[in-house]
């Protein structure tokens, strides 16, 4: 009964009173936005830029710290260290190398440099390896993709309602992955 009361109320918001305030905020957030990428980059994962994942499953928990300088020590100071999952299961993302060991080289020292220190048997659960060229291609279909998705929903939107609401559409979600990236 409470919430049907509540519902009856004849509500009436004036939103916009704030439009000229929203207009500023998010041009402003759009160019904070258009700044930072242009000044830091984008940060693409491994899929993209290329690569090896390599996840292991401890006895117990390491301490990332440990895992980090044994991975320097063999040679892999870029090595990026993370838990995954339980607190004993960590990933390992070494970025794609210019030396000419193999993949089955790199997955050995990876393991070899886990194993320091441990008590027991490090289990090595998944190991996957990006070249370079595929996370290229990876990227440009990604941006294509993108361009597509836009123009497909800017000529829906165009023949469903008005070629006026799918600019604004079409807008609205530019400005949405622009603040996003």
């Amino acid at each position: 009964r409470l919430i049907m009361r509540f519902l009856k109320k004849k509500t009436s918001f004036d939103f916009m009173r704030l439009g000229n305030s929203a207009i500023v905020f998010s041009v402003v957030l759009i160019l904070a936005s258009i700044v930072s990428l242009s000044t830091r980059g984008l940060n693409f994962g491994l899929d993209f830029t290329g690569g090896a994942l390599i996840e292991v499953g401890y006895p117990t928990a390491p301490r990332i710290s440990d895992v980090r300088e044994n991975l320097a020590s063999a040679g892999l100071p870029d090595a990026v260290v993370q838990t995954f999952g339980a607190a004993n299961e960590i990933v390992v993302r070494i970025p794609p190398r210019d030396d000419e060991s193999t993949d089955a080289e790199l997955s050995t020292v990876v393991l070899q440099a886990l194993q320091q220190g441990v008590e027991g048997d490090v289990e090595m659960r998944r190991v996957e390896f990006v070249g370079p060229q595929v996370g290229e291609d990876l990227t440009e279909q990604g941006i294509l993709a993108v361009v597509y998705s836009l123009i497909g929903i800017f000529i829906y939107v165009m023949f469903r309602f008005q070629w006026r609401f799918s600019v604004g559409a079409v807008a609205a979600l530019i400005h949405d992955v622009i603040i996003s990236m």
